[in-house]
């Protein structure tokens, strides 16, 4: 008798523990947003903060896209206003630049989750009364 009833136990114990549909097989997207945190610098020396998801920049490295969502109603500087453009980056051997849509946007830092815009650092050298932008990163999984 006590066979019998260990066998059924194992057969419901293996019975239950398997799963026609495994989800885990399933390859998972990584979404990276970078949030807009803030803006320094320009002639007037502003030092703008932004509330989260109010301006994220989305790039898309295989097509080579940056999409941004601004619900930035301020009159403060904030980048880009919504839309989609092309993007690419150079690369001198020291610094990298954002290119945005042909037009070189500002050398580019990434460190710990945060990426630097600085518009005073470009290929051909240095200013000094260009906006900083700083962004957070957030990463989501789809």
């Amino acid at each position: 008798m006590n066979l019998k009833f260990l066998t059924a136990m194992i057969f419901i114990v293996i019975i239950t523990s398997c799963s026609i549909n495994n989800d885990d097989d399933k390859p998972q997207v990584v979404r990276s947003e970078w949030h807009l945190k803030n803006v320094s610098g320009g002639l007037a020396g502003v030092n703008n903060d932004f509330d989260f998801n109010q301006v994220i920049w989305v790039f898309n490295e295989l097509q080579g896209s940056l999409t941004v969502l601004n619900n930035n109603t301020n009159a403060v500087e904030d980048g880009l206003d919504s839309g989609t453009y092309n993007y690419s980056l150079l690369d001198d051997g020291t610094n990298t630049f954002l290119i945005i849509d042909d037009n070189e946007f500002g050398g580019l830092i990434i460190l710990n989750n945060n990426l630097t815009i600085n518009q005073n650092l470009t290929n051909t050298g240095t200013g000094a009364d260009d906006f900083i932008y700083s962004f957070q990163l957030v990463q989501t999984i789809e």
